[in-house]
């Protein structure tokens, strides 16, 4: 008998066939289930230790999976397209894991059956394809945005499973307010850039109430002159992203000085250069001059005796916040700064020291596209989550104001399209019929681990809940502080449709991708390769 040829390398390590599918799906199991208990209002908190040795404690199933350190490759995509629902739309991070992890638990039996990989992937494509058929045409709603009310209702139930539930009214304000300033829309197209336009500052201290949406920017700078104005009413500010102070070298320059004359000759040409920059500024009598770079103490003369308040080191994005909030151009050079390129339309600029820092508000702007939330609360940790709880809430009342269809929550709609998907898989043909039927069945999760994070008992309830949605109760589900059923058109709880199509499309494609593998070769890291040898030695 020939000797085995060797292909991998000695260290590397190969599963084939069979053991790599049913590894696959252990570690997607295994990542849902850490999820699991972070869906609904009864969710519990996960408390994550970073290897800085900073502490995470949120319920958000993105901040979770970003922290964990994870080594097989299964559940290195799953906490990947945690991060997809995140940044397409903000929401629905817990549930996209959760149905994943039982879509490929519900696969497991047919792949120990011999069903080829190929047909349940096929079916798990039908269903999807109506899934989104249905989800959109027979259980969505439209709801009318102009109203704060109707928008307020669906943010509501977003941050009902949040840390911040308990000033839920407040956070929707601060959601909706900052989602319609920086809403614009031009030539029919609607844009609302929430990351780029619309900061969070943190500021320990005080009380969550405290929190609120200002009418303008706030940045965490402070004057750079003791005599400079600390409170302007209607000022004029201009916006620099170069230096005022003299030019250095992009390289490393030298200078050959033959006599005294001249050193003293260089420093007067600095000085003049300094003076004329200044000039320029003064020219268009400014109250407010603020540049991202550096400002000189010899500008800063010049400013301060014209009355000029300047503020230096700005961010870039800071910088175009101010430029949206006020209405200013920001300028790149001083002798191209023309009178249009000033803003005029902040009501106020005004200093305030809040704990042990400054802060420079430029507040009353008469139409802002960009604004500044500023949130209070007693520690960092409360901080960062309510942050996470917010940007959440804005997503959500983003995604309404795009695309304004709603489906019912409290694993409603999860609930209908799982009797809609059952009767249909009926007129599925051939062995197709039983994948088919499984997503069905796999969708039944969502409503399924609400009722168990809050206690309760799960196969009465969803036994009662079938029962409904088979006399077409479509709008029913369940209350997740309670985890008895209920109507959803009582309980105010919605989903926009982006969110779910979103978390359905994700997890069905994830789940059809994990499927697809039957050969995971994994080499070895150079350091244990390194540790080896030396043991060798």
């Amino acid at each position: 008998m020939a000797a085995p040829v060797l292909i991998l390398s000695q260290g590397a390590k190969r599963e084939t066939g069979r053991k790599a599918q049913v590894g696959n799906i252990k570690a997607a199991k295994a990542v849902a289930d850490v999820i699991r208990t972070c869906l609904g209002p009864r969710s519990m908190l996960k408390m994550l230790m970073d290897p800085m040795g900073g502490i995470v404690m949120t319920n958000d199933g993105n901040a979770i999976l970003r922290e964990m350190h994870v080594q097989h490759p299964a559940a290195k995509s799953m906490i990947e397209i945690s991060r997809t629902q995140d940044e397409e739309v903000g929401d629905g991070t817990t549930s996209v894991i959760v149905l994943t992890g039982e879509l490929l638990a519900v696969a497991e039996p047919f792949l120990e059956q011999q069903m080829h990989p190929t047909v349940i992937i096929n079916a798990y494509r039908r269903a999807l394809e109506d899934i989104i058929k249905l989800t959109k045409e027979k259980f969505g709603m439209s709801v009318d945005t102009s109203k704060d009310a109707e928008i307020s209702k669906i943010v509501n139930s977003s941050l009902g499973t949040k840390f911040i539930r308990k000033w839920s009214d407040l956070a929707c304000k601060i959601a909706i307010n900052a989602v319609r300033t920086v809403f614009i829309e031009e030539n029919g197209r609607k844009e609302i850039d929430i990351k780029r336009y619309a900061k969070v500052e943190k500021v320990p201290g005080g009380t969550i109430e405290e929190s609120c949406v200002l009418d303008g920017i706030m940045i965490n700078k402070d004057i750079t002159h003791p005599k400079m104005r600390r409170k302007i009413e209607n000022p004029k500010i201009i916006l620099l992203d170069c230096n005022l102070e003299y030019k250095k070298g992009e390289s490393q320059t030298s200078l050959e000085i033959a006599k005294e004359e001249d050193f003293s000759r260089i420093l007067e040409l600095e000085e003049a250069y300094i003076k004329q920059i200044c000039d320029d500024i003064i020219a268009l009598k400014p109250d407010i001059v603020i540049t991202e770079k550096g400002i000189s103490d010899l500008a800063q003369h010049y400013l301060v005796k014209n009355n000029i308040t300047a503020i230096r080191r700005v961010r870039k994005t800071d910088n175009n916040r101010i430029a949206r909030a006020c209405g200013a151009t920001v300028c790149h050079r001083t002798d191209e700064l023309r009178e249009e390129d000033i803003g005029t339309e902040a009501g106020l600029f005004e200093i305030r020291k809040i704990g042990d820092e400054y802060f420079t508000f430029i507040v009353k702007c008469k139409n802002p596209k960009a604004c500044t939330i500023l949130l209070r609360g007693a520690s960092k940790d409360i901080l960062m989550e309510v942050e996470r709880n917010l940007q959440d809430a804005m997503c959500v009342a983003r995604n309404i104001m795009i695309d304004p269809k709603l489906v019912p929550g409290g694993g409603a709609i999860e609930m209908a399209l799982s009797q809609a998907l059952d009767q249909k898989a009926r007129s599925v043909p051939g062995v197709q019929q039983w994948p088919y039927q499984a997503v069905a069945r796999a969708l039944e999760i969502i409503p399924k681990t609400l009722v168990q994070n809050c206690g309760g008992n799960s196969i009465r309830t969803l036994t009662a809940l079938r029962a409904k949605h088979a006399s077409d109760c479509n709008t029913w589900g369940v209350d997740g502080e309670s985890g008895k059923t209920v109507d959803m058109n009582e309980l105010n709880v919605w989903d926009p449709v982006s969110v779910k199509l979103q978390t359905y499309k994700s997890a069905v494609e994830t789940a059809i991708l994990l499927l697809r593998i039957d050969d995971i070769v994994s080499g070895m890291k150079k350091k244990e390769e390194k540790a080896q040898s030396k043991r060798e030695d």
